[in-house]
């Protein structure tokens, strides 16, 4: 299998949001493949946590909605380690939301979700081009950020922005002289994390654990990929083709908005996923 140039032992890797879920089982295998490795997390006690269960990693307390904590994580992992090679910005927050209610909620998880990936972008992409070697920038997007569906407007708009963030970001990588530097939007499926454990105690059967989407995102940079669009056990590739699909369709057609969830399209919507 193919492997990333940037996912080698001796190399560095930060990621923010660490403590637990997706981001510390990429600990986990970035450290099993020799790498040295940064964990940030804005929660001390699951951060110190974290480290016990690791070992040998640097771990930092910052708030990635925070410019100057983000560039304070930077500072410290060039002067521990003297390179980035890998940033993956995955910290992020659900809040429950409304679009007229909430409003706390929104700023929260706007500052945790959006900015924070802008954040880690403005303070390592520099210095990670500057290198003149591989590397890679990973941000954590969501099918909610490509499909909408309602219940939760203030995620879903952190994570439409992580997208068009991420792709905005692989333009000007690509274009910019001598750069080495990959960008990817990793879209799990759904995932049993800290975020999940919080209101379903055991992990349900349609959930991958961390671990798998760990290891599907590690393959899929070995191939090249930009959007890594994870399965779970429950929804497969085929079946997540088709409702972004529909999602686009709304725009082509001009169906009402989010029409997969407006009754008057549900026979329909449910005739064209039934399709081969």
């Amino acid at each position: 299998m193919e492997t990333h140039p940037a996912l080698v032992e001796g190399n560095t890797a930060v990621i923010t949001g660490a403590a637990d879920g997706i981001g510390l089982a990429a600990a986990q295998h970035f450290l099993s493949l020799g790498m040295r490795v940064c964990i940030a997390d804005v929660d001390k006690a699951r951060l110190s946590d974290a480290k016990d269960a690791l070992g040998d990693v640097l771990a930092i307390r910052a708030d990635v909605s925070q410019l100057h904590e983000v560039e304070s994580v930077r500072d410290d992992v060039l002067a521990a380690f003297g390179q980035v090679d890998v940033l993956m910005n995955n910290a992020g927050v659900g809040r429950a939301s409304s679009c007229w209610n909430h409003y706390d909620a929104w700023q929260t998880t706007l500052g945790v979700n959006l900015w924070g990936v802008i954040n880690g972008m403005q303070a390592f992409a520099p210095t990670m081009v500057g290198q003149g070697r591989p590397a890679a920038i990973i941000n954590t997007g969501s099918k909610q950020g490509i499909t909408s569906p309602p219940g939760n407007p203030a995620y879903n708009v952190s994570k439409a922005g992580v997208k068009a963030a991420t792709e905005a970001l692989a333009h000007e990588l690509r274009n910019t002289d001598g750069c080495h530097v990959s960008a990817h939007l990793l879209v799990p499926g759904f995932t049993y994390t800290g975020m999940i454990k919080s209101f379903m105690p055991e992990k349900p059967p349609a959930a991958w654990t961390p671990e798998q989407v760990v290891e599907y995102m590690v393959a899929r940079l070995g191939a090249g990929d930009f959007y890594i669009l994870c399965p779970d056990n429950d929804v497969d590739r085929d079946t997540d083709n088709k409702r972004m699909a529909w999602a686009m369709g709304d725009l082509i057609e001009n169906r009402p908005a989010l029409s997969r969830w407006h009754p008057d399209y549900q026979a329909a919507f449910e005739a064209y996923m039934a399709q081969d």
